[in-house]
């Protein structure tokens, strides 16, 4: 990537994330058979964080007095669970990856666009699975059989693609969970065409850099204009992710950048070209680097849209139906996304700038 028309390269600079804290952990007697799930409540209980044993299986005490105060305590709350056989059995995720697998549900940041929102049953806890060695020993089951890069032209080099920040986001609870960094390692030594990837809002990066990962993990940033990332609470900032974006490439990992979701806002235009000068300000002098973008749209569903108004009232989140396009998901639901004149306008845009400012970077996919 040239760096001639770039201001001089920036330093990576050390940096003390701010790491989640849950107000209270709870786990259960099946949970405390594992000795993963033992080391979670071990972080946890270092960390300050009330320890709840329960006596069953099934998680109780989530819900408040009303909808706001069932959001507090879920979002200040982990709990510590076995994935059942049912979220053993892995469901294709295109257009990212061939596989979603699992290492938890939910997600400790605020932001008011949640994706997660109707798509997760019951209060927005962050739950974490301790049965590990049993998620990572089924994968290989699923090897060559997948629908996205298993049978891309384009894509056949990634192997078959296990998504893994489907349903959470992994790095922004590693520090209790360590079942990140045991996934990363998994697949560094598994010798089959196979790669692991993730997305991230959090920069806490520093325990992945020295692991023997062979380039089959790629960390991709979630990243958005500022006049959008004010919507991301309880995220680390937007330069602390480049940074960290940096880092892991420094340390050889695939890396990639999930703009997202894109907003035609004001001034739209000038906050993403500069939000993609930066990204290639700190790429710029990487050693064989491979970059990858991803670029998803904002959408929303009635059900999202009414989750989300509970959640964050007074939001200034534009969600009117009136000025979107109403479209049909893949479940026969319906979602709003914007009118296809914007969606083109949009897309021009991007495929022009991400060419100017990363013309090394492959652009996956637009939705």
């Amino acid at each position: 990537m040239s760096a001639s028309t770039l201001n001089p390269r920036p330093q990576t600079r050390p940096s003390s994330p701010r790491l989640w804290r849950p107000k209270r952990v709870l786990v259960t007697p099946a949970a405390m058979e594992w000795k993963y799930g033992r080391a979670i409540l071990e972080r946890a209980a270092a960390l300050g964080s009330e320890i709840v044993e329960l006596k069953s299986n099934r998680l109780t005490g989530l819900t408040g007095e009303n909808a706001r105060q069932t959001y507090v305590n879920a979002k200040t709350t982990l709990a510590v669970v076995v994935a059942p056989p049912s979220k053993r059995r892995l469901q294709p995720i295109p257009p990212s990856a061939d596989w979603r697998v699992d290492l938890a549900e939910g997600c400790p940041a605020h932001c008011q666009y949640c994706y997660l929102a109707g798509s997760l049953s019951g209060p927005p806890i962050t739950r974490v699975y301790a049965n590990l060695p049993e998620i990572l020993g089924s994968l290989s089951d699923y090897v060559g059989k997948g629908g996205v890069t298993s049978v891309s032209e384009e894509r056949a080099h990634e192997g078959t693609t296990f998504e893994a920040s489907c349903y959470t986001d992994p790095l922004g609870i590693e520090h209790l969970t360590g079942s990140l960094a045991e996934t990363i390692a998994h697949f560094g030594s598994w010798q089959a065409p196979v790669q692991l990837r993730f997305t991230t809002k959090y920069d806490a990066v520093q325990p992945l850099l020295n692991l023997s990962h062979q380039r089959h993990t790629r960390i991709r940033f979630s990243v958005n204009a500022q006049p959008v990332a004010r919507f991301e609470g309880g995220t680390a900032p937007v330069a602390a992710r480049l940074r960290a974006m940096r880092q892991v490439a420094l340390a050889g990992y695939r890396v990639g950048l999930t703009v997202a979701p894109i907003m035609p806002v004001e001034g739209w235009r000038d906050a993403y070209s500069a939000l993609l000068h930066e990204v290639a300000q700190q790429l710029s002098d990487v050693p064989d680097l491979d970059l990858t973008v991803e670029l998803i749209t904002h959408r929303f569903t009635p059900g999202s849209k009414s989750v989300l108004n509970e959640w964050y009232p007074g939001s200034d989140l534009e969600m009117n139906e009136e000025t979107r396009a109403r479209k049909m998901t893949k479940f026969n639901s319906v979602k709003y996304v914007y009118m296809p004149d914007v969606m083109r306008e949009m897309r021009a845009f991007f495929d022009k700038a991400v060419s100017e400012h990363l013309p090394g970077a492959r652009i996956l996919y637009w939705t």
